[in-house]
């Protein structure tokens, strides 16, 4: 009879595997490679996430976990709290992490399991979290257009690595924002 994972020991190396991500990238490594670069076993791996598949998806959704706790301390303003979000996720440590983000949703976008069942929540968790955030005090379209454009510069500063043109874009953006909405309230 298989022993139930111990979730603090999943946790563990959760957090390492987002690490080693970060650092080097998924690559084509094999689970064996992921497991010694953290100190564990392909059996361990397997027996916590399921399958290397399963461990991708839980890597993306541990980072898009953190990534939505910054929503709760991001400034008031929807120009400024959307800079602020921008400086957040394009940070060059994420870089490999939001390429694996990529990569997985596109596969779940095709149907392909187990990616299939992050695609809802890419979108849906992220726009409910706003809501809670801005006491609801968001238009849900103004909320799912700060998205798009987001995940749109991104994909666009992996893809090609130009951060000054990237950055002048999300910069272009937030000047929008602020011009439509100059006294800096949400609705």
């Amino acid at each position: 009879m298989a022993r139930p994972p111990d979730a603090q020991r999943r946790r563990e190396l959760l957090d390492a595997l987002v690490e080693e991500f970060a650092a080097g990238g998924i690559g084509d490594r094999s689970l064996r490679e992921l497991a010694q670069a953290v100190g564990t076993s392909h059996r361990m791996l397997l027996h916590y996430f399921g399958s290397r598949d399963d461990l991708l998806v839980a890597i993306v959704e541990e980072v898009e976990r953190r990534q939505m706790a910054v929503l709760r301390d991001l400034p008031a303003s929807p120009a400024d709290g959307i800079a602020a979000m921008w400086a957040d996720v394009r940070r060059p440590g994420l870089r490999p992490v939001e390429r694996l983000f990529f990569e997985c949703y596109a596969r779940g976008a095709q149907g392909e399991k187990p990616y299939a069942r992050m695609v809802p929540g890419a979108v849906d968790a992220w726009l409910a979290d706003v809501e809670v955030v801005t006491g609801g005090a968001i238009d849900p379209a103004f909320a799912r257009l700060g998205l798009a454009v987001i995940r749109g510069l991104l994909l666009d500063l992996v893809a090609t690595g130009d951060d000054t043109g990237v950055d002048a874009a999300a910069q272009a953006f937030v000047d929008l924002v602020r011009q439509v909405n100059p006294v800096g309230r949400w609705r």
